[in-house]
């Protein structure tokens, strides 16, 4: 017997000694000292945690500034027993009624539970409408830490019962110092213009950026590959091929949202408005209108990548004839 424990004991002091392998997990924030940017959400957040109690919250804002992992730095700083729940994949009544509803109303040995629903914005209307109850009903043992890319996808009545706060991206010269501690940490060598490359490529999105610095790590050198900038992040090839336009242009587009199996086409506006002076420097302010009415389209349409698509072409039209 004693010899099947030793042998447990080992195997089990073994895994405890591996480190996660994804640098962006691996340097994940665990405090919030660590967390990068935002001051005084961090101010609030560390005011949370010292009174060991938080109301509902809803984190907002782009991908990869951090939203998750505050909510994770919260339950892990505050006695409580949590779920966590990626709405993007369980986001329907049925789980609100089952899953989350018997989470919230069971008994705690804790002071306080708390239920994590990231990327919330997927939940169904009427999973929003039945998660709205629950929020109010369990209120006084459950707390709820909403996180979302689209805060007007979330509605009213949840935001109303949330104290909502906006996660804005690091600044580039924060997010530098980030990665360059990682890189030291790492031993990994690069170069000040290599490294300003890939911030720009992929800011604000500090886990692309991380990922990103990963993947070209090559026998502990960091080397820029712009090939692979481009290929990575479909809206960079996007902005090569306007910067560059001609008559096979917007087939080429078609192509890369096709070969991307995009459906969800946010950030590709938001992109196309904060890209624009690169690609049109003939008629941007009519560019702008252009986005704007086809941004607008996208919330009723049918089948986005038409409309998407469809706005492509009235860009090409007004950059070829500005």
């Amino acid at each position: 017997m004693g010899l099947v424990v030793n042998i447990i004991y080992r195997r089990y002091s073994k895994m405890k000694m591996i480190e996660n392998t994804l640098l962006v997990e691996k340097y994940r924030p665990h405090t919030i000292d660590e967390f990068v940017g935002n001051e005084f959400l961090k101010e609030k957040i560390t005011n949370y945690i010292t009174e060991q109690d938080i109301p509902h919250l809803l984190f907002f804002g782009r991908p990869g500034t951090g939203k998750t992992t505050l909510a994770k730095i919260l339950v892990r700083h505050i006695d409580c027993d949590y779920i966590y729940i990626n709405a993007s994949d369980e986001n329907s009544v049925d789980i609100m009624r089952t899953k989350i509803k018997t989470f919230s109303s069971s008994m705690s040995l804790k002071k306080m539970k708390i239920v994590i629903l990231d990327e919330s914005d997927y939940i169904t209307p009427n999973a929003q409408a039945a998660l709205r109850n629950i929020m109010e009903t369990f209120s006084k043992i459950t707390r709820f830490i909403l996180t979302c890319n689209y805060v007007d996808r979330v509605i009213e009545p949840i935001q109303s019962r949330c104290q909502e706060f906006e996660i804005y991206p690091p600044s580039k010269s924060d997010i530098a110092k980030h990665i360059h501690g990682i890189l030291e940490a790492e031993r990994i060598e690069y170069e000040q213009n290599v490294l300003a490359e890939i911030i720009n490529s992929y800011y604000p999105d500090l886990r692309k950026i991380i990922n990103c610095i990963q993947k070209q790590s090559i026998t502990g050198k960091l080397l820029l590959d712009k090939t692979a900038l481009m290929e990575s992040d479909y809206k960079q090839k996007i902005l090569q091929l306007l910067e560059s336009p001609d008559k096979k242009t917007w087939r080429s587009i078609r192509q890369v949202v096709a070969n991307n199996k995009i459906r969800d086409f946010s950030l590709a506006y938001r992109f196309l408005y904060d890209k624009v002076d690169d690609y049109a420097s003939n008629g941007a302010g009519q560019v702008l209108l252009t986005i704007a009415q086809y941004q607008h389209w996208d919330a009723v349409v049918v089948d986005k990548e038409i409309n998407f698509m469809a706005c492509i072409i009235s860009i090409l039209d007004v950059t070829s004839n500005g």
